[in-house]
């Protein structure tokens, strides 16, 4: 497959990197080393994709361009619009021209996210009572350096919208009945920290942060016959999933524990999992950016209110 990569920021470089050969074209409007300066220069024969890497102002009309070209499209999370309409839009381009809209969470290819994922389904663990999950970084400082990424929601769409992917991932529709627990200025004119909850049929509560000093996941699930934990990513390593028994009445549980060091596989595991979509006319994942950006919306009209 013959892919463009638009946008060489850092997400950039890393696609750049991870698709290798594959790459016969870079755009980007200012930076150097790149073959071209709008995505309009590249001849439409010249390749069968693109990977999307702009902020996220530039990505529908993008999107749009690539789409109505019948281009397969990875395109940067978050996939958002003030308008829903707008995103209607692009799913009904996709499914009008058979071209795949994929939006890279490589958070659900974390080989403990696909662990937890295949217990879940098992049913080992009974009726499924509660979760909690957190996810920080340290780049409060960075987001206030940049004006396209200090503004709006903050850290809302851009940490948000992982968890959301994750729990979609390991639940299924949990439905929108979300709600803002916290929200918070620390050091952002945006929010650098936001606390929201689940109330859905399985009660969720999430934490973001940006200021995290040390980079961190955590993810609890607590059941019926045991519960579930995954501390740290792969990248952050070590990543530590653990899985406990309960023990009737009450008692310390046994468990079993898996810990992984090892460098971070995601972006290789999802690049692999976009060409093999394309190649088998496979649907992206719009449908998850429909429901994702509806749950963010309401997220950020209450915090910012």
């Amino acid at each position: 497959m013959r892919v463009i990569v638009v946008g060489l920021g850092v997400q950039g470089r890393k696609r750049r990197a991870v698709a290798g050969i594959d790459v016969v074209g870079v755009v980007d409007p200012v930076a150097s080393e790149v073959n071209y300066r709008a995505v309009n220069d590249v001849p439409a024969a010249a390749y069968d994709a693109a990977l999307v890497c702009t902020p996220d102002s530039a990505k529908l009309d993008l999107l749009t361009f690539l789409l109505t070209l019948g281009k397969h499209v990875l395109v940067e999370k978050p996939l958002v619009s003030e308008r829903q309409e707008d995103l209607d839009r692009l799913a009904a381009l996709a499914r009008s021209s058979g071209a795949v809209c994929y939006t890279a969470y490589n958070h659900r290819f974390e080989p403990h996210f696909v662990r937890m994922k295949r217990l879940i389904e098992s049913g080992e663990l009974g009726r499924l009572y509660h979760a909690r999950l957190f996810y920080g970084n340290g780049t409060a400082r960075d987001v206030r350096n940049s004006p396209w990424r200090d503004q709006g929601a903050g850290v809302l769409p851009d940490l948000g919208s992982h968890l959301l992917d994750t729990l979609h991932f390991w639940f299924g529709d949990i439905g929108t009945d979300m709600h803002v627990i916290a929200a918070d200025r620390f050091e952002n004119r945006a929010f650098d920290r936001i606390v929201f909850a689940c109330r859905g049929r399985l009660p969720i509560e999430c934490e973001i942060s940006l200021l995290s000093w040390r980079n961190h996941f955590t993810a609890d699930i607590y059941a019926e016959r045991g519960s579930m934990h995954i501390e740290s990513l792969c990248k952050w390593g070590p990543s530590i999933f653990t899985h406990r028994r309960r023990v009737l009445p009450s008692g310390r549980p046994p468990e079993e524990a898996v810990t992984l060091v090892q460098a971070d596989p995601t972006w290789e595991l999802e690049y692999a999992h976009f060409k093999q979509l394309c190649a088998q006319s496979g649907r992206g994942n719009i449908d998850n950016d429909l429901w994702l950006n509806r749950v963010l919306a309401g997220l950020a009209r209450e915090a910012l209110e």
